[in-house]
């Protein structure tokens, strides 16, 4: 009997121990745990709103942190404990500065609640604003504003002509009469209308003749403007194109016979060097055509690499060296450079051979 009193004795104490641990938690009860701004600009800036919550619990609610899952969301919220019963806040704020369309953000709620983590979400859509005319125009030629002050024309074949246009925008209270002062001999240009009104726009058009241009591969010019006669050299526009010949028109016959451009090898490595010297390597290029093999262009990637071909003809069968020498000069490190050769080889037109080297500086 005895025995049987004292297990009821620590059964009672169980529950008691218990019940006590359950009535001693704070829960976090939330009124909503979601919000959607719905749909609102970027101008309307920052978006708030507030999520309310009640312990229900016995024991004070503390709420330990609250995290955004990123840092356009920054939350508030409610950092004294909150006695059973009562309320708390935490404000959840959205910037939609440069993040235009939709979003769907979360913030982490932890508490010494008996829910201890708790996942709120928030979530809407940004209107894109629209830009500002310097935005939509950020380039600036004299007082004129364009999108790019450089034209591209991409590639042309040998003999093509093509036009393109760049617009010109005057945003200033007067108009500007836009003259040329130089244009490479291989371009036409013109804008229209000459003078630009005020607060009005014009286009410059330019037209490319790649039988002028007598250059395979790229080339970059530039057309320099007059602005209300101004002589000012940096009122200019880039262009630009890749040259390539026309091999279309070749027939079966003339491409079985075509030269065909062999290199041995297309890369070497100088290996170490001493800061200020000079290494030099011959690349050998080989006719394994039928037809005579015609270098058009030879171009290095930059001045610090000089290339000399042997000649600019190569009969088939032929070898004829390519020597490149690498000036060290002002370099550190690991250098890598690169050689274009453009041949009239209708399947490789186009080769690029890479020299490289590491070159070493001595403290001094």
């Amino acid at each position: 009997m005895k025995k049987i009193l004292q297990l009821l004795t620590v059964f009672a104490l169980v529950i008691a121990c218990n019940f006590a641990m359950a009535q001693g938690k704070a829960k976090i009860v939330f009124d909503e745990m979601e919000h959607n701004f719905g749909s609102f600009k970027e101008a309307d800036g920052v978006q708030t709103t507030t999520f309310k919550f009640k312990n229900s619990g016995d024991v004070p609610l503390v709420l330990s942190n609250v995290r955004a899952s990123c840092g356009c969301t920054t939350p508030k919220y409610t950092r004294e404990p909150v006695a059973p019963g009562e309320s708390g806040t935490i404000d959840v704020s959205y910037n939609p500065k440069n993040r235009p369309g939709s979003f769907n953000k979360t913030v982490t709620v932890s508490s010494n609640a008996e829910n201890a983590t708790v996942v709120l979400k928030i979530s809407g859509t940004v209107a894109q604003r629209e830009k500002t005319l310097a935005e939509e125009y950020p380039r600036t030629i004299g007082e004129l504003r364009v999108k790019t002050n450089y034209v591209s024309f991409a590639k042309l074949k040998m003999g093509e002509t093509a036009t393109q246009e760049l617009e010109l925008v005057n945003d200033t209270d007067k108009p500007i009469e836009v003259g040329f002062r130089t244009v490479p001999g291989h371009l036409t240009a013109k804008v229209e209308p000459s003078t630009i009104p005020a607060h009005s726009k014009g286009n410059l058009i330019v037209t490319y003749d790649s039988k002028k241009v007598d250059e395979y591969g790229f080339t970059s010019h530039r057309i320099y403007l007059s602005l209300n006669g101004s002589n000012d050299y940096k009122n200019s526009v880039g262009v630009s194109a890749t040259i390539e010949e026309d091999f279309s028109v070749l027939t079966p016959e003339q491409l079985a016979n075509a030269p065909v451009a062999a290199f041995e090898p297309t890369s070497f490595d100088f290996g170490d060097m001493k800061q200020g010297d000079k290494k030099s390597h011959t690349f050998q290029l080989t006719n394994n055509g039928k037809s005579e093999l015609l270098i058009r262009r030879v171009r290095s990637s930059c001045g610090c690499t000089a290339v000399a071909p042997s000649k600019k003809v190569i009969a088939p069968g032929e070898t004829a060296p390519i020597e490149v020498t690498f000036d060290s000069r002002g370099k550190r490190g690991r250098q890598s450079k690169s050689i274009t050769v453009i041949t009239n080889d209708p399947k490789n037109p186009t080769a690029t051979l890479r020299v490289s080297s590491n070159i070493i500086t001595t403290a001094g």
